[in-house]
């Protein structure tokens, strides 16, 4: 599977799986905060936002590092006669 991988920038799925982390972390923590600890909507939303923020840049990071250890194979051409 990973030589399906070899050759591309992997920093676009690292954004998105960040980017969903976020967004499900970061609604779970709004709840609790919101639920247990009477904080206010409004730094609910921005913890929530900031959450999704930082851990699609930290994705989008980590994706653009790794791809630069897959590089791209070496196609077999042919012998040609």
């Amino acid at each position: 599977m990973l030589n399906r991988l070899r050759g591309r920038n992997l920093a676009h799925p690292g954004c998105l799986v960040g980017t969903t982390l976020g967004l499900t972390i970061g609604l779970i923590l709004a709840a609790v905060l919101a639920t247990s600890f009477n904080v206010n909507i409004n730094l609910d939303l921005v913890i929530w936002f900031g959450l999704t923020v930082v851990l699609g840049g930290v994705g989008w990071i980590i994706g653009d590092r790794l791809s630069s250890r897959f590089p791209a194979l070496e196609e077999e051409q042919p012998p040609q006669t």
